[in-house]
């Protein structure tokens, strides 16, 4: 039996992420040979991932990948056991590997996903190896697609370390606009508005009907019970709604690093310099953890 090193282990380790113990144990089946010892990790992946299964999986990061080309966008969140696990530089790379193949396949369905391709594996198949490598339970909680239907563009923003992850779509008339300095830094800018102030819509047409009849009728008892006439009730409710649509639209939002001005008219300056109509036609936020609260 060769004599397994500690340098060995180290080097294992760095390799793939998986645990000391895990390395150790490896190198030990591979009689020390490290190329072998990749591949009984590997193959041992299944059992591993199976005795894992269950356990809690309380972090995690988002991941968003934007291909130019198609002009399609992925976003996901993919969960694990710690943040020490979330915060390792090979973790985020398979996050960002899994958020590849999201932009490359249009669903929004998690099992759906994990048979798509991912790399020369598919989705379930990466989850597997990472759960053995990284020896922790890890899951997918959701994904998400974007893809420009006409001219425009799709940005991307990853905000606290992977806590928070944007894709935002844009629309305008020239094509050369998704190249312009101006428009990507505007792009940036966008989706970090929408990481950092949380609307609900783009604008207030957006807004679910549901939800203007739900807020209007709070404001409506709450003008009733100031004692005010009826036509002034009224014009209470219509006011806090408005003011409703400021704080939670997009579009008048007002703009996080310039709060004089709101997004439209942060946007109506940058189309002004490109010269171009740029719009915003849709977004995606996603929040680590928010669909288990």
């Amino acid at each position: 039996m060769a004599n397994i090193t500690a340098a060995q282990v180290k080097e294992l380790r760095e390799m793939t992420g998986a645990g000391m113990m895990e390395c150790k144990k490896a190198l030990v089946a591979a009689d020390g040979d490290i190329e072998a010892a990749v591949d009984v990790l590997r193959k041992e992946g299944l059992a591993t991932a199976a005795k894992k299964a269950g356990r809690a999986t309380n972090e995690g990061v988002i991941a968003c990948s934007v291909n130019p080309e198609t002009g399609s966008a992925g976003i996901v969140e993919v969960n694990c056991e710690t943040d020490f696990v979330s915060g390792n530089e090979k973790y985020v790379a398979f996050a960002n590997k899994l958020a590849a193949s999201a932009a490359a396949n249009d669903v929004s369905d998690v099992e759906t996903f994990k048979t798509m391709p991912c790399g020369d594996e598919t989705v379930a198949d990466t989850l597997t190896e990472a759960i053995h490598l990284f020896g922790e339970n890890m899951g997918i909680a959701r994904v998400g697609h974007l893809a420009l239907q006409g001219t425009g563009a799709i940005s991307s923003y990853i905000h606290m370390g992977g806590k928070i992850g944007v894709l935002v779509e844009f629309t305008f008339d020239n094509a050369a606009t998704a190249d312009a300095e101006e428009f990507k830094a505007a792009g940036r800018d966008v989706a970090m508005q929408v990481a950092a102030a949380d609307p609900v819509a783009v604008d207030r047409d957006s807004v679910p009907a549901d939800v203007v009849a739900h807020e209007m009728e709070i404001y409506k008892e709450q003008a009733a019970a100031s004692g005010k006439p009826e036509n002034i009730q009224e014009k209470i409710a219509s006011g806090r709604l408005n003011k409703y649509f400021k704080e939670y639209c997009l579009t008048e939002q007002a703009f996080v690093k310039d709060p004089d001005q709101s997004i439209s008219q942060y946007l109506a300056a940058i189309s002004k310099k490109v010269g171009d109509k740029i719009a915003i036609k849709s977004f995606i936020r996603y929040r680590m953890g928010e669909n288990q609260d």
